[in-house]
């Protein structure tokens, strides 16, 4: 099996991690602050410790290897 062969099967693991990583981040300040939710933590300013921030990191890291290897078929 050739790299061309396995990019396909690579991006649809990353893409299920991706899903994944997006779904565990924390969804409440979306509606909170919305309508004009008064408490300080869903106004979007607070600051990423512990599991939150590994998270949203191996989000961003997964979308960016989702990203390299769609470049990467465009440029075999």
């Amino acid at each position: 099996m050739s790299i061309t062969e396995s990019i396909p099967y690579l991006q649809i693991v990353l893409s299920v991690l991706l899903i994944g990583a997006i779904l565990l981040q924390r969804s409440e300040a979306a509606v909170g602050g919305a309508f004009g939710g008064g408490d300080s933590f869903s106004s979007g300013y607070h600051t990423k410790r512990g599991p939150e921030k590994a998270i949203f990191i191996a989000t961003i890291i997964i979308a960016v290897l989702f990203v390299a290897t769609s470049f990467s078929l465009l440029l075999i």
